[in-house]
């Protein structure tokens, strides 16, 4: 029983001292697209905050890029790449 108490508690010393190790919960001094490391149940929930975020920018920067060439097709009397650009900034904007 005390070989066994002697084997069992520097492990569990080691394995606590883990938690101590494990870091932020995500890099909080980093952007969202910047973001590589996220750690336990709160670094989880920031993951899929990013993810969501980066999901809404990549739709805005497509609205945005749509809006543009909407506009030159326009200027250009190009009405059918005018027809395109609507039809992926209907896709694309909310609410616009």
């Amino acid at each position: 029983m005390k070989s066994l108490l002697i084997a069992v508690l520097p492990l569990a010393f080691v394995l606590s001292g883990c938690k101590v190790n494990e870091g932020e919960a995500y890099e909080k001094d980093k952007a969202p697209e910047e973001r590589t490391e996220y750690n336990g149940a709160e670094g989880i929930a920031q993951a899929q905050k990013d993810k969501l975020y980066l999901m809404d920018k990549e739709l805005r920067d497509k609205c945005n890029d749509a809006k543009i060439s909407y506009a030159v097709a326009k200027s250009n009397n190009n009405e059918k790449e005018a027809q395109a650009q609507k039809a992926i900034m209907a896709n694309t904007c909310k609410g616009k």
